[in-house]
């Protein structure tokens, strides 16, 4: 399986490629493989997954990508 590969995108989620376990407050496991979008604004129904409210609520991060 191939280790997991990042991409932060401007002002919205985590762009998640790869195999990797998702681990839950809660102590729960979510095996994932592929690609995920992992949420940062904070305001997804879906969480940690990205459902798309960053675009809503106009997310506008505080840190930039590093060059």
């Amino acid at each position: 399986m191939a280790d997991p590969f990042i991409t932060l995108i401007d002002n919205g989620p985590y762009h998640v490629r790869g195999s990797f376990k998702v681990v839950l407050p809660s102590g729960r496991e979510l095996e994932t493989k592929g690609e995920v979008w992992l949420c940062r604004c904070g305001v997804s129904q879906n969480k940690p997954f990205c459902d798309g409210m960053h675009q809503k609520i106009d997310f506008q991060a505080t840190e930039a990508a590093a060059p």
